[in-house]
């Protein structure tokens, strides 16, 4: 079994042997996805952090109460209390995203082709739209169209 794994791995290219004959223990490999801005990012592990430790005083004011402590009431209330702490650490990263997509202009790849279409018909809406201003005929001045008296 173990074999096989590392014969997998070789055909994917995780594992690779070097120029001495020896395996290589990291081999770096492209991001997938870009990184996140370091104010969303910190956003983010704070909001992991608040809600990591919501569930651990959950979990102790769950225990508390099964074992009938005087400890069981206090630990209810400041778990409801950290429940909005975290959720709000949870809004927080998705209003800071937000800000920092407004703030950088994320540039946008289309996903498929039918936005191109779109695009190309809204182009083509507004091109006849703008000849069709250019060959309207101007209403002479006078006659029941005059706003103003001259």
């Amino acid at each position: 079994m173990r074999g096989h794994r590392a014969g997998a791995r070789e055909r994917r290219g995780v594992m690779r042997m070097s120029t001495a004959g020896q395996r290589e223990l990291w081999i770096e490999e492209p991001a997938k996805r870009r990184r996140m801005p370091d104010p969303v990012r910190t956003a983010a592990v704070r909001a992991v952090l608040i809600a990591s430790l919501t569930l651990i005083q959950a979990m102790v004011a769950t225990l508390c109460t099964l074992a009938e402590s005087w400890l069981a009431f206090p630990m209810v209330l400041s778990s409801v209390a950290s429940t909005v702490v975290a959720t709000w650490g949870v809004l927080d990263v998705w209003v800071t995203r937000q800000v920092w997509n407004q703030r950088h202009g994320v540039v946008s790849v289309p996903a498929s082709t039918a936005r191109q279409l779109r695009r190309e018909r809204r182009h083509a809406h507004r091109a006849a739209r703008s000849r069709g201003r250019g060959t309207e005929k101007i209403r002479t001045q006078g006659g029941a169209g005059q706003l103003t008296h001259t």
